[in-house]
């Protein structure tokens, strides 16, 4: 078997800040467009509909996982397994396929979501009130799942500059039409505000993908059955773990809901929403540029392993003072994106802060199951991911309210790192490396100081114990990415700062 050379080290760890960084431009843009779009629902609807848009959410969100079997996401696989073999008209008959199954499962998703609309809304709210709404929803279905197969097939190719772009103009035009929807109607067109958000996703999505085998080679309907038949059988445990994900999130919500009425869930919300804006770029890089990067190696355990270290490298540096000045300033980034109706989430959004710095931790070992195609072992470490979270958020919630969600995440996180910890080394004998047991032992400890000094403290020590260790992380980051870049890629500036003494 021939791999895919990989470049040297610090060529790769420029590939990953690179991507990264072009991701995570995008994801500064949609920060500004969600500080004006999270501002006016806050202003516009209160906490009630800021907890009902994230119940439609995660409705949208079970269906399209439902529906969707996975499609979305053995496709990046099935495309970057193709382009890894330079093979055009293999690459050719994957996106012929992508795109026809995405179709059809966007119509049957929709379908199946309009005809459960009175029994899920019935599940969800105890009653029948919403079921219009939820029957509408449906089309946000169809538009998200077709939209999705486009990006599948963007991303297996790595075209990470247009992802960039798409991620922009989603945002762009989703703030475009919901806000203006919202002022004129109010509550009621939450519903229609959402399905124009998935709406407009179409519409870059399929302009940045057009190019893509635009003549293609004629595909006999053996070769589509073979095609399709790969990317479902590797779909199912995509689709279920979408499922889990999106259903443990859907269960939690309606935990909070129950316990504290609309209002909790929308303080949960906002908190949910702000602790992924920033982290969120790092993350969404991960599954954009590395996992195909990964896959097209995964044959080689060294070299997979290396990969995984130098991406968690990455992560860690540009995550970890960001998610501390997150802890720092939760009331200030609360206020900013909300109103002060929603300062009682600055404790569940510090909780959920701890977890994310895991998550940051964790995600990257992660996908050397994806990589490895070990649908069984990734699967149940799915399972287990949701029982543990759920079943904590049901003991938190009752005994201390909505905080006790963010309890459950963080618990969720100390628990999975461990386990995904032990699956990667089962797999491929990883290790952490030196310099990154650096970085957690830095970190870690670092946001456990910050979070506490605000639970013990009054707010002035707490601030200012929350602000050392912002600016103490920040230069250390930004003195270790730069020493990870090769020489000849920096200003001369950075060059001479990394040559003082430390």
């Amino acid at each position: 078997m021939t791999l895919r050379m990989i470049p040297p080290s610090g060529q790769s760890y420029t590939q990953i800040l690179k991507s990264t960084m072009l991701m995570g431009g995008s994801s500064l843009v949609n920060v500004g467009l969600s500080i004006i779009r999270n501002k006016a629902f806050a202003v516009l609807l209160g906490p009630e509909g800021v907890g009902l848009i994230g119940l439609y959410g995660s409705i949208v969100d079970i269906a399209q996982a439902i529906a969707g079997l996975g499609v979305s996401s053995s496709g990046v696989r099935r495309v970057a397994e193709a382009a890894g073999t330079g093979d055009t008209e293999r690459i050719a008959r994957s996106a012929i396929a992508l795109r026809r199954i995405s179709l059809v499962l966007g119509v049957l998703g929709a379908l199946l979501l309009a005809a459960l609309a009175l029994p899920v809304s019935n599940f969800t709210f105890g009653g029948y009130q919403h079921a219009g709404a939820i029957a509408l929803l449906s089309l946000a279905v169809f538009f998200r799942l077709v939209s999705g197969g486009q990006t599948a097939l963007i991303q297996g190719l790595r075209g990470i500059a247009n992802l960039a772009r798409i991620n922009v103009l989603t945002g762009l035009f989703g703030t475009m039409v919901s806000i203006p929807l919202i002022y004129l109607f109010g509550a009621p067109a939450i519903a229609p505000s959402l399905v124009a958000i998935a709406a407009v996703s179409i519409l870059p999505t399929w302009w940045y993908s057009r190019k893509i085998c635009r003549h293609p080679t004629p595909t006999s309907p053996p070769q589509f059955g073979r095609e399709a038949t790969a990317l479902l059988r590797l779909g199912v445990a995509f689709m279920a773990s979408g499922l889990l994900t999106f259903g443990a999130a859907y269960a939690i919500r309606i935990i909070v809901l129950n316990e504290g009425g609309v209002v909790a869930a929308g303080l949960y919300q906002a908190a949910w929403a702000l602790s992924g804006l920033y982290a969120g770029f790092i993350l969404q890089a991960m599954g954009t540029d590395f996992y195909p990067r990964l896959t097209a190696i995964a044959a080689d355990n060294a070299e997979c392993n290396r990969l995984v270290n130098e991406q968690a490298e990455i992560s860690m540096l540009l995550a970890g003072p960001g998610l501390i000045a997150t802890l720092t300033l939760a009331p200030l980034v609360m206020s900013l994106f909300y109103s002060a109706e929603f300062h009682g989430a600055v404790d569940l959004l510090r909780w959920i802060c701890l977890g994310m710095m895991l998550r940051i931790v964790a995600w990257p070992m992660g996908f050397i199951v994806l990589a490895k195609g070990a649908q069984t072992i990734f699967f149940w470490t799915e399972v287990a991911a949701t029982l543990v979270h759920v079943g904590l958020a049901w003991l938190f919630v009752a005994k201390l309210g909505a905080p006790g969600a963010g309890m459950a995440f963080f618990g969720l996180y100390v628990w999975h790192s461990i386990l995904i910890y032990l699956v990667a080394r089962r797999l491929t004998g990883f290790r952490w490396s030196p310099a990154n047991l650096r970085h957690t032992l830095l970190f870690l400890p670092a946001s456990g100081l910050v979070f506490t000094a605000f639970l013990a403290l009054p707010i002035w020590p707490a601030m200012t114990i929350g602000s050392v260790a912002v600016v103490v992380s920040g230069l250390y980051s930004l003195r270790m990415l730069v020493k990870l870049l090769p020489p000849e890629s920096m200003p001369a500036i950075i060059k001479k700062w990394i040559a003082k003494p430390a």
